[in-house]
């Protein structure tokens, strides 16, 4: 009997010793978990707080603003209408703001975001005329992105840059012989008879596919009108320039879908005469950035962190 209660008080000790590291190890993690996030805190206090005084610095001085769209043209996007219109405001209502560059590397997208920044920089150059509006193209501005660069009084390019596309297009796949092969039966019950226009498990209905392209031209004689209101005499128009085909910027210039070789840089110290650019792009900031990057990275440490400080978990 004293062996085995000798054996039980070296257990009970070594549980105890055990249950002691346990809570060490978790007072440790959670320790390391607070201190690297008081550490991220601070960071970004001070980024921001450096990032602010360098713009505050820059706008308290004659400037170019900048305003960028990049990527799709959609909604709740970078490139959305939403963003670009309140960043051509902010932009055009700054008082130290001596011209604007509207900066553009994108393939295009919908038409309706396209049509909304091109009548708010219409708008935008009437109320505040004495301020010129300029769109610099990068890479690409094709379909809905030079749909807006018209709207702007000038439009420089690189000579390699991609221009044009001013067309419409509408995609989709029909999988009817698929259905077939695979034995499924599809069931649709619609209230109109054209609810069902272009759905990819029905064969194509020639009388919805006349209405459809109909629409496309419709919008596609909109998007001719733009090009024509926005560059007007500079345009030398040719059989396939509104055909979708799509152009160097070198080309491009020759044709009157663009005015002069620049990048960024030059039209903000050459033309605009003001070197300083300040950049008013409404995309996220870094205390943004931060919050949804933290956020999952935080959720996942937090889960990491209960798994191993819980003994219920383990």
């Amino acid at each position: 009997m004293e062996g085995d209660d000798g054996r039980w008080e070296r257990t009970l000790v070594e549980k105890l010793a055990m249950a002691t590291l346990k809570e060490q190890r978790r007072a440790r993690l959670w320790g390391i978990f607070f201190k690297l996030l008081a550490f991220a805190y601070v960071t970004v206090i001070i980024a921001l707080a450096v990032d602010w005084g360098e713009r505050a610095e820059a706008l308290g001085r004659k400037h170019t603003a900048l305003v960028e769209i990049n990527g799709l043209i959609a909604p709740g996007t970078d490139a959305s209408a939403e963003r670009v219109t309140t960043a051509l405001q902010a932009a055009f209502k700054d008082k130290n703001t001596q011209g604007i560059v509207v900066r553009i590397n994108s393939p295009g997208g919908s038409p309706v975001q396209a049509q909304t920044i091109y009548d708010e920089m219409r708008r935008l150059r009437e109320k505040y005329p004495e301020v010129p509006l300029y769109a610099v193209v990068e890479d690409v501005c094709a379909s809905g992105g030079y749909f807006i660069a018209v709207g702007a009084d000038q439009i420089y390019v690189s000579k390699s840059s991609i221009l044009g596309s001013i067309g419409v297009r509408m995609e989709g796949f029909g999988v009817t012989g698929l259905m077939e092969k695979l034995g499924v039966e599809r069931r649709l019950l619609t209230a109109g008879e054209n609810k069902a226009l272009l759905d990819p498990f029905l064969p194509l209905n020639e009388r919805h596919k006349e209405h459809v392209l109909e629409l496309m031209k419709e919008i596609h004689q909109q998007f001719i009108g733009v090009v024509r209101e926005g560059r007007g005499q500079r345009l030398k128009e040719t059989p396939d320039m509104f055909s979708g085909l799509i152009w160097t910027g070198e080309k491009s210039i020759e044709l009157g879908l663009a005015d002069a070789l620049g990048s960024l840089d030059y039209v903000a110290r050459e033309v605009v005469k003001a070197e300083t650019i300040v950049d008013f792009t409404q995309k996220e900031n870094l205390a943004e950035k931060f919050a949804r990057r933290f956020g999952a990275g935080a959720a996942s440490a937090l889960a990491e962190f209960a798994l191993r400080a819980s003994p219920a978990l383990r």
